[in-house]
């Protein structure tokens, strides 16, 4: 769970920070972490373009937003909670698990869904709607499998935290040098030999080595490509009723002006002739204003229903936009973890390679293991928190999509 502190160094404290102040510090941690992770967090525009929808996301505050919410909070604790220790079950009790786990986590649930898919009319967009739910189903199973990988490669670099410390070190913390004991060194070579022995926990199909290797993970890349092509047809369609919205409503409102002077030009009419034919222009005026004011009611009806329409059509184009960085984050940091546990593998095979007891190649490995060993744990922690990320944002876009069919455009 991300969390930032900032204790003093001197006995006098600091001025407590203002809530502008401290929003302020809370968005640059947070464009910090999102460094680490890869993420390219766009600047938000002074003014969009009316041919432009969906204005550019500030993705830095969206983010800090969406880890503060209760139903981010909710979905971390029934994963985790879930998950427990993790990783020792058989792959088909594990796949009945994250199936029950994701009944609990998605929402709405798939009863809800199926039931509004068929009252909905048949068009594109309840088509792509449907084909996105889908996607999402499929791809928050595969996000529930990588949260289990995430359990697996804690478990697999737990016993070299417990090593390291142990292991006395000379120097500082960018330049160390590390002296083993026979014991140590002997400690050292078992906990090699424990870490070559586990298999890599992160898909090989997300790596930049997948294409040439090939592999039957690449079913799980291939979801995630399947869900991305979801998004960009379904953004693409969200853009484009969003556009009409908009018109329509232009419409609406140059209407209701209209229909303003009109009533202001028959009033100015009945004050220059009201003398003369006051009782027959008295019975046209209550006419005409009848049917004046009775337009401009149900413009102002209609006002309100397009307006509620281009909320949700907006929010939704939004989120999408959001949960598909949420997707290329994840799939970054999960072809970061995958290569780095290899590169260490590699070199703990040398170790092992080069026998017990051979103290300076083992010194070698955990000199290298301890330099990265706390990127990795956080690696490891980003990764966790966006996927809980991604379920809160598609949870978000499924609700709105919902809302959208089951009330269509007035």
């Amino acid at each position: 769970m991300p969390s930032s502190s900032n204790q003093p160094g001197t006995a006098s404290s600091p001025p407590p920070l203002s809530p502008s102040e401290l929003e302020e510090e809370q968005e640059r941690n947070t464009d910090r972490k999102k460094k680490r992770c890869g993420i390219t967090v766009p600047s938000t525009p002074a003014s969009s373009s009316a041919a432009s929808p969906s204005p550019t996301i500030n993705l830095s505050r969206e983010y800090t937003l969406a880890i503060q919410t209760a139903s981010y909070q909710e979905i971390w604790a029934k994963i985790h909670h879930h998950r427990g220790d993790g990783g020792s079950e058989a792959d088909d009790a594990e796949g009945d698990g994250q199936r029950f786990t994701i009944a609990q986590v998605l929402q709405p649930d798939s009863a809800s869904v199926e039931e509004i898919l068929r009252a909905a009319p048949a068009s594109r967009m309840t088509r792509l709607i449907s084909n996105y739910l889908k996607n999402s189903e499929n791809t928050s199973l595969l996000c529930l499998s990588l949260q289990e990988s995430v359990a697996r490669a804690r478990t697999l670099y737990y016993p070299i935290g417990e090593l390291l410390e142990l292991i006395p070190v000379c120097g500082t913390s960018t330049s160390f040098v590390v002296d083993l004991t026979p014991a140590l060194c002997n400690k050292a070579f078992d906990v090699f030999i424990q870490f070559d022995g586990i298999e890599n926990p992160f898909p090989l199909s997300f790596s930049s080595s997948a294409e040439a290797n090939g592999s039957s993970s690449n079913r799980s890349n291939s979801q995630f490509m399947g869900m991305k092509g979801s998004f960009l047809e379904l953004k693409e369609q969200l853009d484009a009723r969003l556009h009409k919205a908009r018109h329509k409503a232009r419409l609406l409102r140059r209407t209701r002006r209209a229909s303003g002077i009109c009533l202001i030009a028959c009033t100015t009419g009945i004050t220059v002739v009201g003398l003369v034919l006051a009782s027959h222009i008295m019975t046209a005026l209550v006419a005409g204003s009848a049917c004046i004011l009775g337009g401009s009611c149900c413009n102002l009806v209609a006002m309100r229903g397009l307006s509620d329409d281009m909320d949700r059509l907006d929010a939704a184009a939004r989120n999408t936009y959001v949960l598909n960085n949420d997707l290329d984050t994840i799939e970054r940091l999960v072809t970061r973890l995958h290569d780095t546990i290899e590169d260490d593998k590699k070199l703990v095979r040398l170790g092992v390679e080069g026998g017990r007891g051979q103290r300076h190649p083992i010194e070698h490995v955990v000199q290298h293991l301890r330099k990265n060993h706390r990127s990795v744990l956080q690696q490891l922690s980003d990764l966790d928190e966006h996927i809980c990320l991604y379920f809160a944002s598609v949870n978000r876009v499924r609700s709105l999509l919902l809302q959208h069919i089951h009330q269509p455009e007035s």
